[in-house]
């Protein structure tokens, strides 16, 4: 009789457990220079149940001066809540760096990574130490008598806080596109990277086309693949309709499964408006809501075109009458045709970290938290 009853358990166990989906790593990119934490964010986070930040570090440019790579644009004030979300830096190296250095040159630049990464992450534990101290302060300040307030000294809490506080950190992601000529050195970097930083997993991004063209753009020495679903095409082309990205070109580049590395997904959360003066390229604008609603300013030629009606200063940029905008951003329907197309050639684990870019108050609110949740549960 116990028999029975174990097998029938198990039974139901089986048939209960068959065709429930793993749920993926919900992740948003973080490529500001700056973040000075507060409620809107935290609550972003919390309500679209965020559990993973991809976050800009740092770029490393060509010095042409020095003729060498160099660190630059270091992330700075950022103070995300480190202990509730996994963080994983993200370096941005162009191709230029990997092209002229020299191997002498990548051994040096690898060991500057390492160190650039280690100050900024103890600037996050200081940021957060400072932050827990001043809290402390000012709730014993509060709490005391009001002929006796005392105001702690800070600096005293933070350090003893800053020994509590641990980095719920795991990888480090370098991006670069690399091309068929840098990918020698390139790799030589990733692997140089790998022993500098031998307690993390290293990720690197692939761009569809090195995805596709694998044999000639290689696989990177890595451990995971960060792919990027977006920036498809130059924005600087006038014939473009889109340079973000359509579900149309994403399928056309994932025409093959069988990856030599396991991929995390990056998707485009975000638009901008692309200005040009005839066929000539003039610069991209982050916003696009006054050229619907001016229509005094503003006429609109097609569905994702606008031409100015007057000379405007828009920040320190000068449009004349006449410049074309072209309005670019990826649909609630091509996202989902897109997230189809991944999730038919893409292998999707409890692991895979499907991450949308970027994060940002404006594009997170302009798409809608709720649709923004129902893209993650579409994988």
């Amino acid at each position: 009789m116990k028999k029975a009853i174990l097998i029938s358990f198990l039974f139901v166990i089986l048939v209960s457990g068959r065709g429930v989906k793993p749920e993926v790593v919900r992740s948003f990119c973080y490529w500001k220079t700056t973040h000075d934490a507060n409620s809107t964010d935290d609550s972003l986070v919390k309500s679209m149940r965020v559990k993973h930040l991809y976050v800009r570090f740092f770029d490393v440019d060509w010095n042409p001066y020095a003729s060498e790579p160099q660190p630059v644009a270091t992330v700075r004030s950022v103070n995300w809540d480190v202990e509730q979300l996994e963080i994983t830096p993200s370096i941005f190296v162009t191709n230029e760096v990997v092209l002229l250095a020299s191997k002498k040159q990548l051994d040096s630049l690898a060991d500057r990574i390492k160190n650039r990464v280690a100050t900024v992450m103890e600037e996050y534990q200081t940021e957060q130490a400072r932050e827990k101290a001043y809290k402390i302060a000012h709730e014993k300040y509060d709490s005391g008598a009001a002929n006796h307030k005392v105001w702690l000294n800070t600096d005293s809490i933070a350090k003893i806080e800053k020994g509590k506080i641990k980095l719920n950190c795991k990888e480090i992601l370098i991006d670069c596109d690399w091309s068929e000529k840098s990918k020698k050195n390139y790799f030589y970097l990733l692997q140089r990277l790998k022993l500098s930083f031998p307690q993390y997993a290293l990720s690197a991004t692939v761009r569809l086309w090195q995805y596709k063209y694998r044999e000639k753009a290689g696989i990177p020495p890595v451990d995971k693949g960060l792919l990027m679903c977006y920036n498809l095409t130059s924005p600087t082309d006038h014939t473009t309709e889109n340079s973000i990205g359509t579900s149309k070109e994403v399928e056309d580049y994932i025409t093959q499964d069988g990856y030599a590395l396991p991929l995390d997904l990056a998707l485009p959360l975000y638009s901008w408006s692309v200005v040009f003066r005839g066929n000539q390229f003039k610069g991209i604008l982050s916003d696009y809501d006054a050229f619907v609603t001016d229509t005094l300013r503003f006429k609109k030629v097609s569905a994702s075109r606008y031409v100015f009606q007057d000379d405007i200063l828009i920040g320190d940029s000068y449009f004349r009458n006449g410049d074309e905008i072209r309005i670019e951003k990826i649909s609630d329907v091509e996202i989902k045709k897109m997230i189809g197309v991944l999730k038919s050639k893409i292998t999707i684990t409890d692991q895979t970290k499907v991450t949308f870019f970027s994060f940002d108050k404006k594009y997170i609110n302009d798409y809608g938290i709720e649709n923004i949740s129902n893209y993650y549960s579409l994988f």
